[in-house]
């Protein structure tokens, strides 16, 4: 069935309930104040004008615009007068960071014939910045080594760590080899490090076009999707150990601060790193020979996918300027009526590769348009309740370094006032992606079922729904409300969610928008307004949706969350982790039956014969009941927490001393010594996978623990994740009590 029709079919069902579920008071909101919101939200609709989300995007795309750049300073000071203008309080946060910058790019093949990578970008005729070089950076990987290495080339695939399994099952070494891996399966920074790990003296990135390119749709200009020769720039830092600066970790980089030297910094990559296009790679992945490649490992171009190595000989030369450049953070104040000293937050980064039209300035002028419109509310008597910071990241493309240091450096103010954060990105066409701290999964679906989809004429929750139906998947908990992600990284939530453990989200529109210009010189807005969302309607609808979330957490008698749905998903992810000991004790079984036997077999070069895994140690048994009993007292404790926060009346002492409590559940899910290997990670719900990078990891100490077949360590995680689960629900006795009065 289409998906449009589908999504009428269930507007039309919902019509018997749809008057029910407006007239409940809003979750967190007495009915008078409801009522008031409402009206509030109604307003705050019809005073959005996509034609200002169309102007700024235009301004503030016409120049590249890379941290330390002139125009990234020009937009940064263009926001602080909108900001002022619309009544805020608008400052520039200045810290100084490191940004490598390329001085020396090469890559040349000199056997068994010679072919030298063009590394640029060309102009195109219906791409109106695309000839704007002027302050531009090329194709490159931020924070990959210097170096000159020449080397016999390997086909790794996408460069994971069962790649790595199949390169020695054919008896493949990549020591001292140069590696070539395609984009895709996981963060880009993970490639070069495992390449190192494996030996591996240089790494080159690709776009394959099975993956992003001609597989997919028809190319730039002529549709959305990559050219062969668009470029994938990216950090390669190191940023599932943490983000933020190398030189200042753990503090901000404030122009006077003491900074490590190069040598000390942790975080860079340790051989030589470059991204090319897909024109590039066919002629050096054509010079390979050596054993076919699996049937999973084969892309989209003409040609047979060999593993090599060689006869492919290569030679790649980077040499970068290792300087420190300003960044300048946008930071805009609205201070609440009733309780200035609660901010709700509210972010997206400003910084891009090149123009950065698509990510990050669709999401960034949904965030103006937002704040206009809140203060022009204010300036007629609305002022929110709770203090709105709105704020514009800079350097968030490095490595997520504006909003860390801003988050390191204010880390006590924040912990102190920070009720929660609410990020966006890229944004574009399609369905409505929300993620974040569970916690808050019943105020996005109540968000969501109030705004209504420009594309459908349903709601952006029914439409979404829909989606998930036609698809199979896991569509809404049962309690009826859609479910929303768990976060890894790649975005400015990260600082605040895994570090800080300040709740929060992530959300914005997509599915619709094919792409092709991430992160390259084409991501303009020509191609934005082409293919991504060519009037802004899903611009708007962000505005709104945002919009509404930041109003309603500024706004509430006490803070929107629901603390049964967060326990339900953190069921599910105990449940997770015990199937990943049956799963792994089985494969392990079953792996040491095929050795013993003799079976593993898999046609390989005759030259290279198959080398079979060695044998697996037996998974143990773990003890999982520290934590099956720490969730059965902390679902009793959230069951009644949330059944009396909806029925009582509270006297408005009780909601400020409620809030107060409520402001610290988030922040019971961390604990200070951090993860195991990586302190700088503090929540122990949600973090990012040290083998994923932006792919989630939930109940991350446990879970990777388990994944390395750390045993010892797995037992301790488990305790330690009990505890945590205790602290929660010490916290929430601590809300119940305050209901219940004396």
């Amino acid at each position: 069935m289409h998906i449009k029709h589908f999504s009428g079919i269930v507007f039309a069902l919902s019509l018997c309930t749809a008057f029910v579920v407006r007239a409940q008071p809003f979750h967190g909101f007495t009915e008078e104040r409801t009522d008031a919101q409402r009206v509030l939200e109604q307003q705050f609709d019809a005073l959005l004008d996509t034609e200002n989300l169309r102007t700024w995007m235009q301004q503030m795309t016409a120049r590249p615009q890379h941290v330390g750049s002139p125009h990234a300073k020009a937009n940064a000071e263009f926001m602080i007068r909108l900001f002022t203008a619309w009544g805020y309080e608008a400052r520039l946060e200045e810290y100084h960071i490191l940004l490598p910058t390329p001085v020396t790019r090469r890559l040349e093949m000199l056997e068994p014939g010679r072919f030298e990578a063009s590394l640029i970008e060309p102009d195109i005729e219906h791409d109106a910045t695309s000839g704007v070089r002027d302050h531009r950076l090329p194709p490159y990987n931020a924070y990959s080594a210097d170096g000159n290495v020449t080397a016999e080339l390997v086909y790794v695939n996408q460069g994971l760590p069962k790649d790595y399994e199949v390169l020695a099952q054919h008896g493949i070494d990549v020591h001292g080899k140069i590696v070539i891996a395609r984009y895709g399966g996981s963060w880009r920074g993970l490639k070069p490090k495992l390449a190192a790990e494996n030996g591996a003296v240089g790494c080159i990135l690709y776009s394959d076009p099975r993956d992003d390119g001609f597989f997919q749709g028809v190319v730039y200009p002529d549709g959305p999707y990559r050219m062969g020769y668009g470029v994938q720039r990216g950090s390669v830092l190191d940023m599932p150990l943490s983000p933020g600066d190398p030189l200042t970790p753990g503090y901000g980089a404030t122009p006077d601060a003491e900074r490590l030297s190069l040598d000390q910094a942790t975080g860079l990559m340790t051989i030589p790193v470059l991204p090319i296009g897909y024109a590039d790679a066919e002629p050096l992945l054509r010079a390979l020979e050596g054993p076919v490649a699996p049937v999973s490992w084969r892309g989209a171009l003409p040609l047979t996918y060999h593993m090599g190595p060689g006869p492919a000989r290569v030679r790649l030369e980077l040499k970068f300027s290792w300087d420190l450049v300003p960044a300048y953070n946008v930071v805009a104040v609205m201070e609440g009526s009733d309780y200035p000293e609660e901010w709700v937050i509210r972010g997206n980064h400003r910084d891009g590769w090149v123009f950065g039209a698509s990510d990050p300035i669709s999401g960034m002028v949904a965030l103006m348009e937002e704040a206009r419109v809140v203060g022009t509310l204010a300036s007629q008597g609305k002022r929110p309740r709770r203090t709105i910071v709105y704020a514009g990241w800079d350097a968030e493309e490095p490595g997520l370094i504006g909003s860390t240091e801003w988050v390191e450096h204010y880390a006590d103010e924040l912990r102190e006032k920070a009720v929660v954060y609410i990020n966006s990105d890229g944004n574009g066409r399609g369905f409505l992606r929300a993620g974040g701290s569970h916690t808050l999964e019943r105020l996005v679906n109540e968000v969501a079922a109030s705004v209504t989809d420009p594309q459908t004429g349903v709601t952006v929750a029914e439409r979404l729904q829909a989606r998930r139906r036609v698809s199979g998947g896991r569509e809404a908990t049962a309690e009826g409300d859609l479910r929303i992600s768990p976060l890894g990284s790649g975005s400015d939530y990260s600082p605040f969610l895994q570090h800080l453990a300040v709740a929060s989200l992530h959300i914005g529109f997509g599915g619709e928008n094919g792409g092709g210009s991430y992160h390259s010189a084409y991501d303009s807005y020509d191609h934005y307004t082409r293919f991504q969302d060519p009037g802004f309607a899903y611009g708007k609808a962000l505005a709104q949706v945002a919009g509404r979330i930041t109003l309603r957490m500024a706004n509430a008698d006490v803070l929107p969350l629901r603390m049964e749905n967060w326990v339900l998903h953190v069921a599910a992810y105990i449940d997770e982790v015990e199937e990943l000991i049956t799963t792994m004790r089985e494969e392990t079984v079953r792996h040491n039956q095929l050795l013993a036997s003799n079976a593993y077999t898999l046609a390989s070069d005759p030259q290279k014969p198959f080398v079979a895994p060695g044998p697996r140690e037996p998974v143990p048994h773990l003890n999982f009941a520290p934590l099956r009993n720490s969730l059965a007292a902390l679902k009793e404790r959230a069951a009644t927490y949330d059944r009396l926060v909806k029925v009582c009346t509270l006297t408005r002492e009780q909601q400020q001393e409620l809030n107060a409590v409520l402001m610290h559940v988030e922040r019971a899910m961390a604990r200070d010594d951090g993860l195991p290997g990586r302190p700088w990670y503090r929540h122990h719900i949600y973090a990012p996978g040290l083998l994923t990078g932006y792919g989630v990891k939930t109940l991350p100490g446990v879970r990777e623990t388990i994944e390395g077949r750390e045993w010892d360590e797995a037992e301790a995680q488990v305790v330690i994740a009990a505890a945590v689960l205790d602290r929660v629900a010490e916290e929430l006795g601590r809300a119940i009590a305050v209901i219940e009065g004396p």
